[in-house]
């Protein structure tokens, strides 16, 4: 679904990504994994076109997107999730989840799917989205990404700072898109666990480099943590 070869991603003079190579395979999971400044979110700035890579390219099921705007990577069935559980904090969390839903086709039976997906937010339609929990919130920016009913979702450290239930839940949903059919995930992650267990293959990211790559499952636990140690 996706392919990135050899991108050169940077800000001004700083190189932030060397020639990074990575699959996501349709309608499965790849992980990105590293430490902080591995240049793991800039990575997915480049894919969703907020940063243009100045070597390599980016396609999208076969097609080179590597000089389009966001909003039309967006329009070819991409969507972002980036890190910090992002909301309108002083709306609700219906009037966050219409934002999305409204003017769309669709998007009020997209906008019912994605609350099946997330049934705790249903109870919390009424409240407004900066009076969540950080799980909360990270449940509802998930769910307002899938109301695009998107192809390839990108997602920056989904469970950076959350409860473990409510990793278990993201876990499950991802787990549980990906097996319905037409839907690839790009996830970046740092919670080995839950990233090996949601990936078909996995990327280890050391200062703007592909250091490890192998298939994704318990088994490749090991490895990672030995790539992530050096």
């Amino acid at each position: 679904m996706l392919q990135i070869d050899g991108i050169q991603v940077g800000y001004g003079r700083s190189v932030v990504l060397h020639g990074v190579s990575l699959d996501v395979p349709a309608d499965g999971v790849a992980a990105v994994m590293g430490h902080n400044g591995a240049g793991k979110s800039t990575l997915l700035r480049a894919v969703i076109g907020l940063l243009r890579p100045r070597q390599g390219s980016v396609r999208l099921d076969g097609e080179d997107v590597t000089r389009l705007a966001p909003h039309e990577r967006v329009a070819r069935g991409m969507a972002y999730v980036p890190q910090g559980q992002q909301s309108f904090p002083h709306l609700t969390t219906a009037e966050n989840l219409q934002l999305v839903a409204d003017g769309r086709r669709g998007g009020r039976e997209a906008m019912a799917e994605a609350l099946d997906l997330f049934p705790a937010l249903r109870g919390l339609m009424g409240r407004r989205a900066g009076l969540l929990s950080g799980g909360q919130r990270q449940q509802l920016a998930i769910a307002r990404a899938l109301i695009t009913r998107p192809r390839l979702l990108l997602l920056d450290e989904p469970t950076e700072g959350i409860q473990p239930s409510v990793v278990a839940e993201i876990q499950q949903t991802v787990l549980a898109l990906t097996a319905r059919g037409g839907l690839s995930v790009l996830l970046v992650e740092q919670h080995v666990g839950f990233a090996l267990r949601a990936a078909e293959r996995y990327y280890v990211l050391e200062s703007g480099r592909v250091t490890s790559t192998g298939a994704g499952g318990a088994g490749a636990e090991q490895a990672v943590r030995a790539a992530l140690a050096v």
